[in-house]
């Protein structure tokens, strides 16, 4: 008995021995920018969804609360999808999107200082204990609000955000040196401020 292979149609639309194109998600961010800048919502998406979360946080910490944070977040979104064109693809498209977002959240202005600095830390199993680091906590948190923006962004990035001497550099526009001295300044005043604490 002779069995007849059955061969599957192509689908609609499709052109016969082409690979299928990946979704956005699946794109390197390179390819995501490009597609972008060539008008592709999706690709654009793609990236802020990819970056979102870090950059939010950057912003609740340069900003010191949540809700104007997700507000200046947005905006710096929109900037960067009308200006995408000016995403250099050579260069990371985070650190292109941590200006903006600095950017946005220092125009906004600066409200009144909330929450903790981390909230990544364990709780103590001890309630005095706990209390105290709370209470440490929001005294940093007042005191990093209360840093010079260029010193606190500085901050930020490099302490809570983890970015390299030179991604802090293009981001604020400053040289590394400029860049290490800020730093080291904010990490002198803290310092200062927390020595009680210690």
């Amino acid at each position: 008995m002779v069995t007849q292979d059955r061969v599957q149609p192509e689908p609609v639309g499709s052109v016969p021995g082409r690979h299928r194109v990946p979704p956005a998600d699946e794109l390197d961010e390179t390819t995501l920018v490009v597609r972008a800048q060539e008008g592709d919502p999706n690709a654009f998406e793609a990236l802020a969804r990819r970056h979102q979360a870090a950059l939010y946080r950057v912003a609740v910490r340069v900003m010191g609360d949540p809700v104007e944070a997700e507000d200046a977040l947005q905006e710096a979104l929109i900037d960067a999808w009308r200006r995408i064109e000016r995403c250099r693809t050579d260069s990371s498209f985070a650190t292109w999107m941590y200006r903006i977002v600095t950017d946005r959240c220092l125009r906004r202005g600066r409200p009144v200082p909330v929450g903790d600095i981390d909230d990544r830390r364990p709780a103590p199993d001890d309630p005095g204990r706990s209390a105290e680091l709370d209470a440490g906590l929001t005294a940093l948190g007042r005191a990093v609000q209360a840093l010079p923006d260029e010193l606190r962004v500085c901050w930020v990035l490099r302490e809570l955000a983890g970015l390299s001497y030179l991604d802090i550099a293009q981001i604020t526009q400053a040289s590394e040196d400029a860049v290490r001295g800020r730093i080291h300044r904010a990490r002198v005043r803290l310092a200062e401020v927390m020595a009680s604490w210690r």
